[in-house]
């Protein structure tokens, strides 16, 4: 195997050279790691303002592309500004490579500039996290990181390197890429088992997850729920692994549930599971499990069998082998039987109806603004060939409930995890442009979470980012202040009196921006925002909506958490 020498820095420049990194999202500090970068133009560096927005960048582009997202830290501060992202990232199973500087080697513990125990801050949040000392050490450090963030259930991990440590030269070996995805089948006589019960039940339901997307299986998930006639659902993180346009989409599941969608979860007597916790704000803090139901799960982690909700059939392995294995199980199953469809006829003509509905209440006239109406106009002025980033607030939440806003093609919604961290789709929607320019990219948020990170509007603007950003100002905290309103206590530290001008920090970041308050000038403002973004300027447009109008199935979820207790 050949060498030749080079420092840490340089060494990992190559071996990211060769895994086919594009970008680098992060902050340079001190160290002398973007020395490195300036010699590879293969690489663009994406300076962002603040280093968490890096880590958010990285995972919009990761889970557009299936590729791991790369962002830098200098060390200290930079390194802890990492900390809310990589959060979302394990949260969300996202693989994100953090690379960072740390203080020097030599004089450890004896109080460095920007000295701190980074190791035991990130490694919690991490898949692994590895410091090294010895420059040879990087192509095998390298590999392993690829391999483990993409490799099984995917997520974050994280490398630092001192600043003397990646000074020094050394002989360094040839970089060998790491093999990704190394997928798994499921067991054949789990499989078989699944297959059984598919085909005894009257009323399945496939509810797809964030595993589900990340295994990229959309074509397995359509033709099973084509072959079965059984209606799809998803979690947040699963949107686009079906267009919501497909007559057998039904929305999102949980907090995000439609009244169609509910109805469809609460009477099926089989749900299926595929690739996700069941998470409190999917499952209804596991109380809306359906009643009387079978349960299949399946999921790449074991860890995730049986977390929540215990299965009749759990099935560990890729989804995407797993689901082509349980087709072809059930296609041969089905050679001798007659498959029931008036179910699904029915369905689709309540969803027809429903739809006609939505459709007629979303155009309303009234002031001030409903955000219903703005999602659907959105939807209806950007189309197909958009990604939609989600921020998850009170009035943002309207965009996660189809068929006041589908995702119209496969891979082409971005949500954040778990965790929810505020201004992740600011930042996110950065990186899911870079990652695919010729798709329109918009991010709906409220006012709070783009307060902060309207700071990137200068990034996506130097990167020619044109992401459109949808501002629902109902100037508050939406959601906490719902929650001071439904426990009878005074609004407090929820509304924001003083507030900047979105306009006029647009138009200072050079993008465009435009305030609008009244109904009839939002489709006229979403086409010049959409004219713009096409041109290459990221666009701004606030929109002054009730902040008091939430969406049902936010309302019912927690009418029914009061329920049940």
């Amino acid at each position: 195997m050949n060498k030749m020498k080079m420092n840490a820095w340089q060494a990992i420049i190559e071996a990211f050279k060769a895994e086919g990194v594009r970008y680098i999202f992060g902050l340079p500090g001190g160290d002398t790691f973007y020395d490195a970068i300036a010699e590879s133009p293969e690489i663009q560096p994406v300076l962002v303002r603040e280093e968490s927005s890096g880590v958010f960048m990285a995972m919009g582009y990761a889970k557009i592309t299936g590729k791991p997202g790369v962002c830098y830290a200098s060390s200290g501060p930079g390194v802890a500004n990492l900390v809310p992202g990589l959060l979302e990232a394990e949260s969300a199973c996202v693989p994100v490579i953090a690379i960072a500087g740390a203080s020097n080697a030599a004089n450890a513990g004896m109080g460095a500039f920007q000295e701190t125990d980074q190791m035991s801050i990130i490694r919690p949040i991490t898949k692994w996290s590895e410091r090294v000392t010895q420059p040879e050490r990087i192509p095998w450090v390298i590999r392993r990181a690829f391999s483990i963030a993409l490799n099984g259930k995917p997520g974050p991990v994280f490398i630092e390197l001192p600043k003397d440590s990646a000074q020094q030269e050394a002989e360094i070996t040839d970089y060998i890429p790491a093999e990704y995805p190394i997928r798994s089948a499921g067991d054949a006589s789990r499989i078989e088992a699944a297959a059984e019960l598919l085909l005894k039940s009257r009323k399945p339901l496939l509810v797809a997850g964030g595993g589900a997307h990340n295994s990229r299986a959309f074509d397995e998930v359509k033709e099973l729920a084509e072959m079965l006639s059984s209606p799809v659902m998803t979690t947040p993180s699963g949107r686009g692994i079906i267009s919501e346009a497909h007559p057998l989409a039904f929305g999102v599941v949980g907090l995000y549930f439609t009244r169609v969608g509910e109805q469809i979860y609460g009477e099926s007597d089989l749900l299926v599971t595929i690739g996700s916790r069941n998470e409190d704000f999917q499952s209804g803090v596991q109380k809306f499990f359906p009643k009387e139901a079978k349960y299949i799960q399946i999921d790449i982690d074991h860890n995730e069998i049986g977390r929540n909700w215990i299965p009749d059939v759990a099935i560990v392995g890729d989804a995407k082998l797993v689901l082509k294995d349980l087709i072809e199980s059930v296609r041969n199953k089905l050679k001798n039987r007659k498959r029931n469809t008036r179910r699904i006829k029915k369905l689709i003509q309540a969803k027809e109806r429903y739809e006609s509905e939505i459709k007629a209440e979303c155009l309303t006239d009234a002031v001030p603004i409903k955000t219903k109406r703005v999602v659907w106009e959105l939807n209806e002025v950007y189309g197909k060939n958009t990604i939609l980033v989600n921020e998850n607030g009170s009035q943002d939440l309207w965009s996660y409930y189809c068929p006041y806003y589908k995702v119209l093609d496969i891979n082409s919604c971005v949500a954040p995890g778990e965790q929810t961290c505020m201004g992740f789709g600011v930042a996110a929607s950065i990186g899911a442009k870079l990652a695919m320019p010729e798709k329109n990219v918009v991010c709906t948020t409220g006012d709070g979470a783009f307060q902060m990170f309207m700071k990137e509007l200068a990034t996506a603007a130097q990167y020619k980012a044109a992401v459109t950003y949808i501002v629902l100002n109902n100037y508050s905290l939406g959601w906490v202040k719902y929650g001071q309103k439904r426990r009878g206590v005074p609004h407090v530290g929820v509304d924001f009196e003083v507030q900047p001008d979105f306009v006029k920090i647009a138009e200072a970041n050079k993008c465009y921006g435009e305030r609008v308050e009244n109904p009839d000038s939002i489709k006229a403002a979403l086409q010049r925002a959409l004219e713009v973004t096409q041109a290459g300027t990221p666009a701004v447009i606030e929109f002054i909506v009730d902040g008091w109008d939430f969406a049902p199935g936010f309302l019912n979820f927690y009418r029914r958490l009061s329920e049940k207790q």
